[in-house]
């Protein structure tokens, strides 16, 4: 007679399959009677593990607020990025030092059909003295000395601007810009 295979509601390991010896050929059923049984039960299954996510519940709550912690500063960092430069909005730029001149000046929200130009008023500032630009151009010209240059035709730059601001220097009055 053939064996059936066994059916289990939990796997056993190896092992275990090879300690449990092949039951023994059936017998008549008196002389089932007179043996007694040689073996105890099997022991019960182990339970199954617990999962990954089980195990390590107490991180859940922790990955959870992280993550809604770096999403607000983010959320946060671009609406202040975003605040000053809305839609038909012209972010705070200095305005350059020129002539002032009078044109026509048109909201940026209205469209026209025609060209104008958009100038915006200009504050003159006060002249620099004469001193501090002569300090303003020794810092300059130090920090040329400093510069590295990678190849022969950016040396050659960096001299003649250096022969420049050394005339600057060197020179009675310094021109106005």
């Amino acid at each position: 007679m053939s064996e059936s295979p066994k059916l289990y509601a939990n796997k056993p390991k190896k092992a275990q399959l090879k300690q449990s010896p092949s039951p023994p050929p059936p017998q008549s059923s008196s002389s089932m009677a007179t043996q007694p049984p040689s073996k105890p039960p099997p022991p019960p299954p182990q339970p199954p593990k617990e999962s990954f996510a089980r195990r390590y519940k107490f991180v859940w709550p922790l990955l959870l607020a992280v993550n809604i912690a770096v999403g607000a500063y983010l959320f946060m960092r671009t609406k202040k990025k975003d605040a000053g430069v809305e839609e038909g909005e012209v972010p705070n730029v200095p305005p350059t030092p020129g002539p002032t001149t009078a044109a026509a000046v048109v909201p940026i929200g209205e469209k026209t059909s025609f060209p104008t130009p958009i100038i915006e008023s200009v504050m003159l500032r006060d002249p620099i003295p004469e001193n501090q630009q002569r300090e303003l151009f020794k810092w300059l010209l130090e920090e040329k000395r400093k510069v590295k240059p990678k190849d022969s035709e950016e040396k050659k730059r960096i001299d003649e601007e250096k022969a420049i601001i050394k005339q600057f220097i060197r020179a009675k009055s310094i021109p106005s810009l």
